[in-house]
């Protein structure tokens, strides 16, 4: 009997298609994964066992089953994305637990191409920090469930990572895709800005939050993220936003820039990722690309930028609820982001740093470097400590990651080597606008040089 929990998200679409499995049994296999093991991994809020074996069946009866690219494949959603019939907490206890009207238009789409939503994954209360934490539960990352599986996304990522799902949906806004791939061991990409449809919280923290996959292979992420970008449609006509990430992409020679230095002064990156970076840019000059030691061009005012679309974005977020039940750590952000406010939506502090990247990606195609500054942190309840607590934390692991969210460029994260302990590390690549195609491309590339072992081995 074949075992369908473990497979790709490719796999099992295609047995679905060619009714070598039914989508129950393919959902149910997961469910009983689910059941398994998320006692000790806290991936999800919910799990919507009845519904999606119902939903199953239904896909299962749809007369284009045969031409569906996700016939079958169980989702899992972030919790901050509506879901229909389900209540969307965002990680907290002070917002609405009225189920959702409508599906938001990313998890239409997924339904639509015949995946299954099997359920909401946590997150940090209002998806602010990078660890995933609160009211709702501890995400713990499958390969080393005393840490966390990070933030924001990171019940997603942890759900995929176990082996629960074979995709999951999330959305980064300063690298809360990124941050848990690269814990957990998962390939990423955060596409860049109107690639996907965002519509996350109020107003998508000033247009800086992207929604994309989370996925155990490039394959997997290439098929979901031509879903959500609705990329059939625009391969075919050559235009739109989500062209060009729907067919492999081109394999000829890139110029790459790769650099281990963080963005923020005083923040330093630790070994085992700094080797991560250079390993893998040896693999890709080994490959015929053109790398180059080079950093970016970083202002120095890049943290204060970063803090304060970070805080202000939170701000707006958590107007209209009740502050006494927000965590301490949330409230106090939300308060320092009201201050930013004013200043974040009239300034120029965005395109500036674009304007003073460009030449930069002018004479590189992508930049190169280690996802994290370090390991993730030990799990545990992070939303009952201090707001300082938190934010020294998250800086001091993930400084990477918030600059191309700022600028609204493509950057994907790529599993690549280990840490002392077994976990993975991982890598970034960034590129330019439009350039989702090459970052995919690139990522292949290393995965084929130095395939990843897919899933943390949990028994």
């Amino acid at each position: 009997m074949t075992e369908w929990a473990g497979r790709t998200a490719v796999e099992i679409a295609a047995a679905v298609r060619e009714k070598r499995v039914t989508p129950r049994e393919a959902v149910a296999a997961h469910l009983a994964r689910i059941e398994r093991l998320d006692g000790r991994i806290g991936a999800f809020r919910v799990v919507r066992a009845k519904a999606a074996l119902a939903e199953a069946d239904e896909v299962a009866a749809r007369a284009d089953l045969a031409e569906l690219p996700l016939a079958g494949v169980p989702v899992a959603v972030k919790d901050n994305l509506a879901v229909r019939g389900e209540a969307t907490r965002v990680g907290s206890a002070a917002t609405p637990d009225a189920p959702a009207g409508e599906d938001h238009v990313t998890v239409a789409r997924l339904r639509a191409a015949g995946a299954v939503v099997v359920g909401l994954t946590n997150v940090p209360e209002l998806c602010v920090f990078g660890t995933t934490e609160g009211v709702h539960g501890v995400s713990r990352n499958p390969w080393d469930t005393s840490r966390t599986a990070g933030g924001s996304s990171g019940g997603s990522a942890a759900a995929v990572a176990a082996g629960m799902v074979p995709l999951a949906l999330g959305n980064d806004g300063m690298g809360s895709l990124r941050i848990p791939a690269a814990n957990c061991g998962l390939f990423t990409v955060k596409p860049g800005h109107g690639v996907v449809p965002a519509g996350i919280g109020e107003g998508d923290w000033f247009g800086m939050s992207e929604n994309g996959p989370l996925a155990t292979t490039v394959a997997d992420a290439r098929l979901m993220l031509s879903v959500l970008a609705d990329a059939d449609t625009d391969a075919r006509t050559g235009t739109g936003a989500g062209a060009g990430v729907a067919g492999p992409g081109r394999r000829e020679p890139r110029r790459i820039a790769v650099s281990v230095r963080s963005p923020l002064p005083g923040v330093s990156v630790s070994g085992p990722y700094v080797r991560a970076a250079r390993e893998a840019a040896g693999a890709l000059t080994g490959a015929g690309h053109r790398v180059r030691r080079a950093d970016p061009p970083y202002p120095l005012s890049l943290g204060l930028t970063s803090l304060a679309h970070w805080t202000a974005g939170t701000a707006v977020d958590a107007q209209g609820l009740d502050s006494r039940l927000l965590a301490r750590r949330t409230r106090v952000h939300a308060a320092v982001g009201r201050r930013f406010l004013a200043g974040v939506r009239g300034g120029t502090a965005r395109e500036e740093l674009r304007r003073r990247l460009e030449p930069f990606f002018a004479e590189y195609d992508v930049l190169l470097t280690p996802a994290l500054a370090r390991r993730s942190p030990k799990a545990g309840p992070w939303h009952e400590r201090g707001w300082l607590s938190n934010l020294l934390v998250n800086t001091n692991y993930s400084p990477l990651t918030p600059p191309w969210n700022l600028t609204g460029w493509p950057a994907a994260v790529v599993p690549f080597g280990t840490l002392p302990s077994g976990a993975p590390t991982a890598v970034q690549l960034v590129g330019r606008p439009g350039t989702e195609g090459e970052l995919l491309a690139l990522a292949e590339q290393l995965e084929e040089l130095r395939p990843w072992t897919r899933m943390a081995p949990l028994t």
